[in-house]
């Protein structure tokens, strides 16, 4: 059973998406937040899988609420399809972005992909990331980047490209075993804690342009 924690400002948002992850046999809903700072409580009291995470709400919003959370995994829900958020929110640690209107079947999806350890990172959001990471003044330095073979490098760019691991594996002509640990050696080395967070290392270190 996975366990999800909703955060939205609007309680009728709120109702709605609970009626939804409730109605999945294998998820339920453990609580409800209407702030940031809520959810970031309720996170540490009801240790949730999964946080459907707002951007927008008063107090504290969704992406600094993230970026304080350690144990849940996060995706987050907006109405807003802007470069910002999209990359606001990856950096601070968030595992999907999706925006509201994406169709209840989806959204049910995605909360399992996340759940899973995995990443919800389609081509036309990582489109966003690298448009607005391309503004920003000065990255920081990626440190194991040199630890990388030459195999995880090559199989670091088709991440940052958003690529899926079978289109890994059809590129490089490899087993979705060794795509995997190719992933888990990428994980480990960079210090990332899910791919998301080596699309982001990947245009950090430099080595995707």
């Amino acid at each position: 059973m996975t366990r999800v924690l909703i955060v939205d400002d609007q309680a009728l948002l709120r109702a709605s998406f609970r009626l939804l992850v409730d109605s999945e046999p294998d998820l339920t809903v453990v609580g409800e937040a209407g702030t940031g700072a809520e959810a970031v409580s309720l996170a540490s009291s009801l240790a949730p899988d999964v946080v459907l995470m707002d951007i927008r709400m008063p107090e504290m919003d969704g992406i600094e609420a993230t970026r304080l959370l350690s144990g849940p995994r996060v995706l987050v829900l907006t109405t807003f399809d802007l470069d910002e958020y999209v990359f606001g929110a990856l950096r601070a640690g968030a595992s999907g972005f999706l925006l509201k209107d994406t169709p209840p079947a989806e959204l049910l999806a995605a909360i399992r992909v996340v759940a899973a350890g995995e990443s919800l990172l389609s081509p036309s959001v990582t489109r966003r990331l690298i448009s607005e990471f391309v503004r920003q003044p000065s990255s920081p330095v990626v440190s194991g980047l040199e630890r990388l073979t030459e195999r995880e490098k090559e199989v670091l760019l088709l991440i940052a490209r958003g690529l899926s691991n079978a289109e890994i594996m059809a590129a490089l002509h490899v087993s979705t075993g060794t795509v995997k640990t190719h992933i888990g050696n990428l994980l480990a080395k960079l210090h990332a804690r899910d791919r998301a967070q080596l699309v982001i290392a990947a245009y950090e270190s430099g080595l995707v342009s």
